[in-house]
Parts: C-alpha cells; structure tokens; sequence
C-alpha cells in the first residue's frame, strides 16, 4: 500500500473522533436489528409501506435477513457480494471491483427490483435501477431480501425488494473505525459514530476506498482504478414519547476506470466485439435525502407518518479526458402520507395500513457535442399512488394479509397491482407459506428517450411490463429451535418484456416482446445456531428462466452458497469461511452478428478471521478467491483472482 492511500483511509478514521456515550433505545421506520440477531425469527420493516415491524414467522412471502452480526463476521465490504449469500438472487459485475453491477431476483431483470436505503427509493431515476458498485457495507447495517411481487412499492417490484438498513445510535451505541488494506494495491477506511443525548439519537458514518483495481479484458493488462467516498448521518428526535421526527441523508462520489469493446479492427479478429484496454473511465454522485415525522395514538395503537424524501442521481461515461459518450441527470422526489391502525381482539390482532403517496422524477440526458441539442430536452413523469394493507395475526401462529395499491401516472395508463399470503406454524415446528401477486415496471426514462443517438435510441411507445406470480413453501424447526429448513416453489410470468433490438450498424432500440417470459424455480435454505459459538447459513437455487423459450442471459440455472461461523468463548477470536457456487449461464456477444456464449461454473471460497488484541482492539484479516479461480459474470470481462487483505478496528 502506497504511503497517500495509508494517509486517506487514515484520515477516514480520524474524522469525527470524538467519543461519546449512548443509552437508551431509538425508535422510528429507518431502525435496524430489532431483535436478538442470533434468533432463527427477525422482525422486519420492508414487508410494510408504513415501516411497521412484522416477524418473518407470519410472512406468507419469502424473506432472508443478513443481520449486523453476519454483516461483520463475513467481513464483506460490498454489498452486493453479500447478496450472493440470498437465495433467488443472481449478481453480475462487469469484471474488477467498481464495474458496473446488476442484481437480479427470480429470474427478473435489474430493474425488476425496488432497492431501499434506510427508507429511501436509491435506484438512479433514469435508468431506474441501482448500481450495487456504489454500496459498500457500513458497520452496524443489516439487508432484508424481499422476494416476489411488491406492490406496495409500486412500479419495479415485480421481482421483489432489497432493503439495506444502517443502525440507529441506540442500536449501535459508541465509536467505532477499521483501516485495512492489501492487495491490488486496495486501501479501505471506515469510521461510525452513534449516540443518544437526550431526546435525540444520532448516528454518523463515513467511509472511503481506493484501490489499483485489476485488469478486466481477457487480452489486456490495463488494471481498472475503483474509488468510492461515501458519507451518510440519520437522525431520530423523540420530544414526546409518541412522537418521532426522522432525518436520513447519504452522499456517494464513485469513480472507476472501465475498458471499451472493440469493434476497430476486422470482424475476424480474435478481440472483436470483446473487451479491450482503453482509456474510458465514468464518474457518478448519489444524493437521497428523507425526512419523516411519525405521530402515536391511543396508547400506540394508531400511527401517523408523513415523509419527504428525494435523490439526483448525475452519471458522466467517458472514453478519454474531454470526450464524453453518455452523461445523464436524473432526479425524484416522493412525498407520502400513512396511517397504520393496530387493533387488537383476545388473540386476533390486525393491522391496517393506509398510503397516499406522489412521486415526481424529473430526467436530463446531456448533450455529448453541441450539434446535439435535442438530447438536451427535460423530461418528467408524475405517479399518484393509493395504498391499502391488511396483515391479520392469530397467536403468533396464523399470518394472512392483502395489499393493493392503485397507480394514477401521467406517462402510462393506470394500473393496480395487489399481493395476497398467509403463513401458519403448527406447534410441531413446521410452517407452509404461500403468496400470489400481480406487479408492474414501468418503462425507464432511457428506454424512452434515449442516451446516445449513435448507439442507443428511445422508444416512447413502449408499454409498460406486467408480471403475476406465486409462491408456496414449508419450514420446519428442530432442536428447539436451532434450526431451521426451509424450501419454496416459485412461479412467474411476464408480459410485453422490454428487450433491445439491435441493427447492423450496433445502433439499438427498445420494444415490447409480444410472446410471454417465464420464472420459475425452487429455493432450498438451512440455518443453524447451534451454540452461541457456531452459526450455518445455506442456500440453493434452482431457476428456469425463459424467453421465448431461450434461457435468459446472466441467470444460472444453479447457485449455492454456505457460510460456517465460529466464535470462541469469551469473543475474543472469530473465523469464517463462505463458499459460493454459480452455475453455468448465458450471455449475448456482439461479434460480427449477435450471439449467445455459455459462461462456465465456477465455486469460490473466501475465508477469513480476527483475534480480538485489547478491549477495544481488533486484528482481523481475509482471503477472497482463496484458489485463485477465474472466472466472468459478464462476457468477455475478466474477473479478480486471489486477494488477501489485513486491518484494525477499534470501538470505543
């Protein structure tokens, strides 16, 4: 590690060192773990339009949690590597840490799936969907997976939701901060506050990473720079026992190199249509902001939320200094009103849930020369969203609920989506599961319009996509609870998909595919807690996903990943070991005509551990790829080998 990249993550940890006491509990929608997160059953924010609390136990959908716990044993500092640990969800990167990264859910597209910060809609308005390059993982954070068809959150929930939620200074009282680095040449600096004085809960986090990067094209040695800064505070004011005022706010600057594809040299030339090293680079900032007042009556039993949130989004692509190929602005802002009923009858207890919502995106796509002016033009869309929820509980056992939410938009026609489930837990530890719903997608502002009239051309007649799906399932507990088996068939289909249609001359357009899309799969889990030394976490995949027929691209039909965690008595050492299996899967080359090629399985293993060295310091190291595998997500990108990192944290 170079001498400037020890002093930046340095200083990272440095910021705002200043050590204060928390005590008591915070409240509010944006809260974190809520229970013992050791527990088999977690309660849940993201299955409520309201950020009422639910357990996973009464939940006809399927939901997975990666508590704070996980989050740290794992020592994964990418939150979509993290992801790769949820069943259903396939990630693909394009090649060194900082490319461009998709999540899909079930076999759905990117954009299929509604992704939530702390509360707050982060997908770039634009594209309207979130690049997961941009989220590393903050310390005290956890993930909740939503899977299926959301309609609580409108347009792009038809895969389902991904949630990641950071700690409230009750949470997560105190001052924490780790420097690490290692290879590729790979600095990282974090540092947390959190806190509670008084009536006020506060929580601070900034991090910082840089790293050489690798190379990405099969034939090239260019390594591929990655950094990312990111700073991001959440706020809960309590000057009444019933009332809350929450304040969110999380700033991201993204910068990594990229490489272009060739298409210069003959058609029969062994790098055409591949990735090839080049000087092309991109530049990104995130701002998303929420501001949320929650008022409690009648002894809590009825709740009052009224919420503004917003984020601009700015993406600049570059294939040299001076020379842009696509840069766009986009921006939303969403104001909400909810009220939450809770009423309770001898062991029946329901919840009803009110929403009135508007959302505004606004969207630029900037002109790369000024003989382009039409790319300049401002487009907006307007959605007018009513919600209704109903969730029915019967002695912790039964769950059944509804939701269905009515959209007004000034783009498309008006359309309803609904969602309905039920879970019920025999006392012999076994619980069946089911869920059915019908979601939608709206075309994306860059469908419509376009980013570059040399490549890629919008289309404003698009349709937007509609997708009904179901799900059913069964779990069963043992030894007293320590374990627990899961498995869930799901099935989906999907109307007038949204594909690209390309010309000869590599110019493309969007359009409505008129044939149905098919999802469908099993998701097989194991969790254990043995003791409070050991924790066993694992997944499988099995998906089948179609179009026309054809297996869709960058979906493999098999994924598995198992994570074993030790911890000894007393915590003072820890180890874990994760191991992740991704199927063999398709993806389009655009040679001289387009093509699909078969990217190859391939297993990696990651190990890590720490050693607790005072008490209030940690030593703590990991090898990622521990057997140097390569491999591609994405065709034609090269992937990291073997990386071994080492670093300290402190908490205070």
């Amino acid at each position: 590690m170079t001498a400037d990249r020890l002093f930046a993550a340095v200083s990272v940890a440095a910021l705002l060192a200043t050590p204060v006491r928390a005590q008591t509990a915070g409240a509010g929608g944006t809260r974190a773990a809520l229970v013992d997160p050791g527990a088999l059953d977690q309660l849940v924010v993201t299955a409520s339009p309201s950020a009422a609390a639910f357990s996973t136990r009464l939940l006809g959908a399927s939901i997975t949690v990666i508590d704070a716990r996980a989050l740290q044993a794992r020592q994964t500092r990418i939150v979509s590597d993290l992801l790769r640990d949820i069943p259903g969800v396939a990630v693909s990167r394009t090649g060194a840490v900082g490319g461009a990264t998709q999540v899909r859910i079930r076999g759905g597209e990117s954009n299929h799936t509604v992704v939530l910060v702390d509360g707050m809609l982060a997908a770039d308005p634009g594209v309207g969907e979130f690049d997961f390059a941009t989220l590393y993982a903050d310390m005290g954070s956890h993930l909740e997976v939503l899977r299926g068809q959301q309609p609580i959150y409108g347009s792009n929930a038809i895969s389902g939701s991904i949630h990641y939620i950071t700690a409230s200074g009750a949470e997560a009282p105190g001052l924490s901060a780790r420097i690490e680095g290692g290879s590729f040449n790979t600095a990282q600096g974090a540092i947390r506050y959190g806190g509670v004085h008084g009536p006020l809960d506060v929580s601070l986090t900034a991090g910082y990473s840089v790293t050489d990067g690798t190379p990405s094209s099969r034939f090239g040695v260019r390594e591929l720079d990655a950094r990312n800064t990111s700073l991001a505070g959440k706020l809960i004011y309590t000057p009444a026992p019933n009332l809350r005022l929450i304040a969110v706010g999380r700033y991201a600057e993204t910068y990594g190199d990229s490489n272009p594809s060739d298409y210069s040299s003959l058609p029969t030339a062994p790098t055409y249509g591949l990735t090839v090293d080049g000087s092309n680079f991109y530049a990104a900032r995130q701002r998303m902001g929420l501001v949320r007042t929650e008022l409690d009556l009648f002894g809590g039993r009825w709740t009052q939320g009224l919420g503004v949130q917003g984020n601009t989004t700015a993406r600049r692509n570059f294939s040299a200094v001076g020379q842009p190929t696509s840069s766009t602005d986009a921006a939303r802002s969403k104001y909400s009103y909810d009220s939450t009923l809770r009423l309770t009858s001898g062991d029946l207890v329901h919840t009803l849930t009110g929403v009135v919502d508007y959302d505004r995106t606004v969207y630029r796509n900037l002109p790369l020369t000024s003989t382009v002016t039409a790319q300049n033009a401002l487009h907006h869309i307007n959605d007018f969203g009513l919600i209704g929820q109903y969730e029915l509980g019967w002695k912790g056992s039964l769950g059944l609920g509804a939701s269905v939410r009515h959209n007004d938009n000034t783009r498309f026609r008006d359309a309803t989506s609904w969602r309905v489930q039920g879970s019920y837990r025999f006392d012999q530890g076994t619980r069946v599961h089911a869920a059915w719903g019908k979601g939608i997608t709206n075309p994306t502002f860059v469908e419509l319009y376009g980013f570059n009239p040399a490549t890629f051309i919008g289309n404003p007649n698009l349709k937007p996509e509609r997708s009904r799906g179901w799900e059913a399932g069964v779990e069963h507990t043992l030894l007293a609870d320590r374990v627990k088996l899961g498995a869930t068939y799901f099935s989906a289909r999907l109307r007038d998909e949204i594909y690209t249609l390309f010309a000869p001359t590599f110019a493309s357009s969007p359009a409505n595919r008129p044939t149905l899309s098919k999802q469908q799969g099993w998701e097989l889990t194991a969790v254990a807690r043995l003791s409070r030394q050991w924790r066993l976490d694992a997944a499988y995949t099995n998906l089948h996903a179609t179009e026309r027929g054809v297996r869709e691209i960058r979906r493999p039909e098999h994924t598995a990943g198992v994570n074993a965690g030790w911890r000894s008595l007393g915590d003072r050492f820890g180890a874990t070991a994760t191991v992740r299996y991704n199927g063999a899967m398709t993806d389009t080359y655009f040679g001289a005509a387009t093509q699909t090629k078969v990217l190859g399985a391939f297993t990696l293993v990651n190990v890590n551990a720490d050693a607790r060295l005072t008490s209030t310091l940690q030593l703590y190291g990991r090898i990622e790829n521990l057997f140097d595998k390569g491999y591609e997500e994405v065709f034609g990108f090269r992937s990291p080998g073997r990386a071994a990192y080492l670093g300290l944290k402190t908490s205070l």
